[in-house]
């Protein structure tokens, strides 16, 4: 099975999406999944949109997009991060 593309973004592309990143990966590897992260600005989504399977952000977007996407701020604020992480998996199982 192919791995999934992950797009993990925030607003700059660097701290907060490296913690989304991490809990991914680790999700990805308790679940047996393949996945391919790939750490971004928010900005840079729409060239990825042909390859994507999946966008997961702490930033807000208003863009349409051929793929599921997933509001990660769970992850900073602490709150519903267990709700998060499932609608990750079932995106990534799907």
């Amino acid at each position: 099975m192919k791995p999934k593309k992950v797009l993990v973004a925030c607003g700059a592309g660097i701290a907060t999406s490296t913690v989304v990143n991490s809990a991914i990966e680790e999700m990805a590897k308790e679940n047996g999944l393949k996945v391919n992260l790939v750490q971004i600005k928010i900005s840079e989504v729409g060239s990825h949109k042909d390859t994507a399977d999946l966008l997961v952000t702490t930033a807000m977007t208003q863009a349409d997009f051929p793929f599921p996407v997933i509001n990660a701020r769970s992850f900073l604020t602490g709150i519903g991060t267990e709700q998060t992480k499932k609608e990750i998996l079932e995106a990534l199982k799907g």
